[in-house]
């Protein structure tokens, strides 16, 4: 790989692997060597060692090793050119590069380095802007008022582009050429093509930097009632919105330290996460998540927990990525955060109102993307065969992405039992169309299955009917809620409300109570062949509603488990699932 003689070979001798690793790796002294904590893989014992003296590290639990260039291969998922340059750059070795291959080449590569340089100073100006002006006081209690101490706003960068208009370009109209100030983004041009003024005034500034750091663009927040809400900077030279992540530079050591990212939309999202002391935080800036920023996410971690605005933008960007994710075959969960009062929460918002701790708890609980999108599709009107069919369609692109059989299986399941299908025949459906790549099912009648089992139907008679023991019935049902999620609630609601009533009502006026669906179906009950209930059969049809109680249950307590809770969470679920399960097998 470095030939001797080569510039490779030069990097190599001059680079020290312990000040390279010890980026990644907090290493201690072991003798003559140095160890630490495998950044390859999970483990609570250091087997990880790097010999200064050979110049090479090894793990003795995965049994990965190499040299400072296969190392940062490893941990940056990049091919040995950019090894190299990376290895000289952290090391302070000065290379020499091939020549351009043309003056047009030099050009370009001259260009972008003075984009970068003016990024820097733009950074500088907004920042006095914001520290040393009446303008920017004003800018300081807004973002005090958002939370933001000094502190917060030093770290983050945090700056003002005061609302004159030409105060930056003013500042740079010396020192720039036209064309190049234009170039940025930072300076624009009116309509008719003449004057020039700067595009950010009277907004909040956010720097965002590329992976490596370097600031490549803005992005800038009206202070008063301007519109947009929020500007970006335009694509340059050294800027395209689907390849930058905000706050990536910052988050990639605690991506790979906590194998997994949470993903955000906006500037103050991601700070008011990293601030509640969660590094591994990312934004798409308020765009969906684009090809080449799965990409980059790739090179740091597979898993992602998608944290989104619940409005609907929010849930529309939401799915879109999913859709590009499971493409790339990442892991992900989805933290829809719950509102507070009346107001719908945003990370930002959230954690001001209720505090690191809880999003943090909120974040081990978010659930995988399948509960979160059967969950979005139950939202639908799922009393008609024709809303059935919708919740499906609305699912089925997703289900086509997983290439996995189990896992497709598992859907199937859920699916069912969460939309009360019938899942022999919705399992060979899901399976047909995503052979034949359709993006929408058609489903047959059966499908929609009945629209009541036959223990429910036969309770309903009894609540309806037997005289002697429908008050008690009643009571057992309702102490227990057995009836919730039934396709026969609603039925079930209004008759055990009757019975329970201090004058029972007979069945005919609880059905003038229920809707026309409902009401045809409690007729069509009662008017059915049936013998004489008992309370021997009674208590056979609620053990039934209890065992499918339970078997709901413990499927929620497989999932909470599968969403990896610590401590004791993980504990307390583990016991609930075996009390579940030992229950379920008495009860067979």
């Amino acid at each position: 790989m470095a030939e001797a003689g080569s510039v490779a070979e030069r990097v190599k001798q001059q680079a020290d692997i312990v000040r390279v690793v010890g980026e990644y790796v907090r290493l201690k002294k072991a003798g003559k060597d140095l160890s630490g904590l495998c950044p390859f893989h999970q483990e609570k014992t250091p087997s990880f060692t790097v010999s200064p003296s050979k110049q090479i590290f090894y793990c003795f639990g995965c049994h990965r090793g190499g040299d400072v260039f296969n190392f940062v291969m490893d941990m940056e998922k990049c091919e040995f050119p950019e090894a190299m340059k990376l290895v000289a750059e952290k090391c302070g070795i000065s290379i020499p590069w091939p020549k351009e291959s043309s003056a047009e080449g030099r050009k370009e590569n001259q260009q972008r380095a003075t984009l970068v340089e003016m990024h820097r100073e733009a950074q500088a100006f907004f920042v006095k802007q914001l520290e040393g002006t009446l303008e920017g006081k004003a800018a300081r209690a807004y973002l005090e008022d958002r939370g933001l101490d000094k502190d917060a706003m030093l770290r983050f960068g945090i700056g003002y582009a005061p609302s004159g208009g030409d105060l930056l370009l003013r500042h740079w109209k010396a020192k720039y050429p036209e064309k190049l100030l234009v170039e940025s983004g930072l300076i624009a041009r009116d309509q008719q093509g003449g004057k020039l003024f700067d595009r950010f005034r009277r907004r909040i500034t956010f720097p965002i930097a590329n992976e490596s750091g370097k600031i490549v663009a803005f992005g800038c927040r009206a202070l008063g009632d301007d519109q947009p809400k929020y500007l970006n900077s335009p694509e340059s030279p050294i800027y395209s919105k689907g390849n930058v992540l905000y706050h990536l530079d910052r988050a990639k050591e605690g991506i790979r330290r906590q194998d997994f990212v949470i993903l955000v939309e906006g500037y103050m999202d991601a700070i008011a996460v990293a601030r509640a002391g969660i590094s591994n935080v990312a934004a798409s800036c308020g765009t969906s998540l684009a090809e080449q920023q799965i990409k980059l996410l790739s090179r740091f971690t597979k898993r992602v927990v998608v944290n989104y605005d619940p409005d609907a933008a929010g849930q529309s960007a939401t799915e879109r990525s999913l859709t590009l994710l499971l493409e790339r075959d990442f892991e992900v969960r989805v933290l829809a955060l719950p509102p507070l009062g009346d107001k719908k929460a945003d990370p930002d918002l959230y954690i001001r109102e209720k505090g690191a701790e809880e999003y943090q708890q909120r974040l081990k609980e978010a659930p995988s993307y399948v509960d979160y999108l059967i969950s979005r599709a139950r939202q639908m009107d799922l009393s008609t065969g024709e809303g059935k069919s919708r919740a499906v369609n609305f699912l089925l692109p997703y289900v086509q992405k997983i290439p996995n059989r189990i896992l497709r299986s598992e859907w199937a399941t859920r699916i069912a039992q969460q939309l009360r299908l019938e899942e022999p025949v919705l399992r060979a459906a899901l399976s047909k169309a995503a052979t034949e790549r359709r993006s929408e099912l058609k489903l047959q009648p059966e499908l929609v299955g009945r629209t009541a089992k036959p223990v429910e139907r036969r309770l309903i008679r009894m609540l309806a009917e037997a005289e002697g023991f429908r008050q008690e019935l009643a009571q057992r049902l309702q102490n227990a809620r057995l009836y919730q999620g039934l396709e026969t609630e609603k039925i079930f609601a209004a008759l055990v409300m009757a019975n329970l009533a201090p004058q029972p009502v007979e069945a005919t006026e609880v059905a003038a109570r229920l809707e026309e669906r409902d009401r045809r179906l409690l007729f069509e009950i009662l008017f059915e062949e049936a013998s004489e209930p008992t309370w021997e059969e009674a208590l056979s049809c609620i053990e039934a509603l209890q065992q499918r109680q339970a078997e709901q249950e413990l499927a929620e307590v497989q999932r909470s488990i599968e969403a990896n809770p610590a401590g004791p969470g993980l504990r307390d679920l583990l016991a609930r699932k075996q009390e579940l399960m030992r229950r379920l097998a008495a009860a067979r």
